[in-house]
């Protein structure tokens, strides 16, 4: 969740002005797509940087409904992982169309469980409750209130229990080890995991208990406060590095090293992952962006990989995140600060092949966001997109809701530029957007795919008061 503002450098971009000349080609649908190639439609013009214009083809697919998704449900075949980004954590049709697609993964394609940008425990619950007695959407509402730190909205909406409630029907069907899981890969919340790994460990490791209590009663001066813990670690007042590390090692030796089958006993290892990376993030905190965003997003990887060992080797996993994690960073700027990210490292590690990343972004509407951290939640008009950035190309060759497939941009030379994206963080200001909000991306090699909604519209968050003197997830990076 890196900072969508002038003070994060990764994703601080100047003026950037794209100059083209595009047209597109609009392509039938599916059930028409052996027939004739269509005509392109008329040219759209822009000025080039040289004074010339050109014209750039952008190929793309309408996108009505979800049975609009064929074209890409096949481009999507074998894939292990399929990763979803979003533009931003405010926006209703980002998570509604990620919800249309994962249920047809789910349905189709035997996809094993959905994972995402969110912290371990909380979405635990969630896992234990889609995978319990059928529930209705007031239990699901009730449930989601649990996202209660700051920004409480990410999970905490009505969307999401939508999904949540389809989830727990669609598990009914099927046996527990079969049903779809639910979980968080995220690094926060690191004192409500180690309260939580006690009960897992007291009447199984006598040693380990101990030693989770030992790290409890270590973080415990700091209030749950992460910037408090922050600040000690920056004037050398405190560590609780050993307190963490020990705790880790005591739950790998219960395994032998090996991610545990047992889920119970997966559970109180991934606390102790929390715990121990959590405090390495909020120490790299104090002196390099670079370094707790890598800290943060190698964990969340690692949560992955881990999640696809303790459902076996036929799993399949679909990730939420937003674009800055699941967009390949080396097709960024965030390649010349060695930032690195989930989509990168999971093509990285399972191999391009078997990862499926499909990015989103729109050209205007509305959005969930706050003026700064901590703030109360608003509804903010999200303006046009910047000239030349790639929303407003995609905008200027029709205003409808597109899918674009990277196999159709790779061989266009014009695409293999970097073009400004548009990424808005929890914390925003339409203001001053133009200046700090657009990553510079090679659009066909970051993302697989790409789904393009002309106009979007905020989501619908939850009443949840926000729990006292805990630290607000995605500080400081707001993605």
């Amino acid at each position: 969740m890196i900072a969508i503002n002038s003070a994060a450098k990764w994703m601080t971009v100047g003026l950037f002005a794209v100059h083209a000349l595009a047209c597109n080609y609009h392509k039938q649908p599916l059930e028409q797509a052996s027939g004739p190639k269509p005509e392109p439609e008329a040219p759209v013009h822009f000025a080039s940087q040289g004074g010339k214009e050109k014209k750039v083809q952008i190929p793309y697919y309408p996108l009505r409904s979800p049975a609009d998704l064929d074209r890409l449900m096949a481009q999507i075949g074998e894939a292990r992982v399929v990763l979803l980004g979003e533009a931003s954590h405010g926006t209703r049709e980002y998570y509604l169309w990620r919800a249309a697609l994962s249920k047809r993964l789910i349905q189709e394609k035997g996809f094993s469980f959905i994972a995402v940008e969110g912290e371990w425990a909380d979405s635990y619950r969630v896992n234990n409750f889609i995978k319990g007695p059928r529930q209705d959407s007031a239990a699901a509402v009730k449930l989601l209130r649990t996202y209660n730190r700051w920004p409480t909205w990410m999970w905490g909406n009505h969307e999401v229990a939508s999904l949540v409630k389809w989830l727990n029907h669609h598990n009914q069907q099927a046996a527990r080890p079969r049903q779809v899981g639910f979980f968080g890969l995220d690094v926060y919340c690191v004192w409500e995991s180690l309260a939580d790994i006690v009960p897992h460990l007291e009447s199984r490791d006598a040693q380990a208990a101990q030693a989770a209590q030992r790290a409890q009663q270590c973080f415990k001066p700091y209030s749950n406060d992460a910037q408090q813990y922050a600040l000690a670690i920056a004037r050398a007042d405190k560590s609780c590095w050993t307190e963490t590390n020990r705790l880790w090692k005591y739950l790998e030796k219960l395994t032998g090293g090996a991610v545990p089958k047992n889920e119970e006993l997966f559970v109180a290892q991934q606390h102790a992952l929390v715990a121990m990376n959590g405090e390495k993030y909020y120490r790299a905190m104090t002196t390099s962006n670079a370094e707790s965003w890598n800290v943060r997003d190698k964990h969340m990887m690692q949560t992955l990989q881990r999640l696809l060992e303790l459902h076996g080797p036929q799993s399949k996993a679909i990730v939420w995140e937003h674009n800055t994690h699941v967009g390949d960073a080396r097709y960024t700027d965030m390649a010349s600060s060695a930032e690195v990210n989930v989509g990168q490292l999971a093509r990285q590690q399972l191999g391009r092949e078997n990862v499926f990343i499909v990015g989103f972004g729109s050209y205007q509407g509305s959005v969930i966001a706050a003026d700064a951290w901590g703030a109360p939640i608003k509804q903010m008009l999200v303006p046009e997109a910047k000239a030349g950035s790639w929303e407003d190309l995609l905008h200027a060759v029709g205003p409808a809701d597109k899918l674009v497939l990277s196999q159709d941009l790779r061989d266009n030379p014009y695409f293999k530029r970097r073009l400004g994206h548009r990424a808005i963080g929890v914390v925003y200001n339409p203001r001053t957007e133009r200046f700090g909000n657009y990553v510079p991306s090679v659009i066909p090699q970051r993302y697989d795919a790409f789904i393009y909604l002309d106009k979007t519209t905020a989501l619908h968050p939850l009443e949840t008061p926000v729990k006292a003197n805990e630290p607000p997830d995605l500080y400081p990076s707001g993605t």
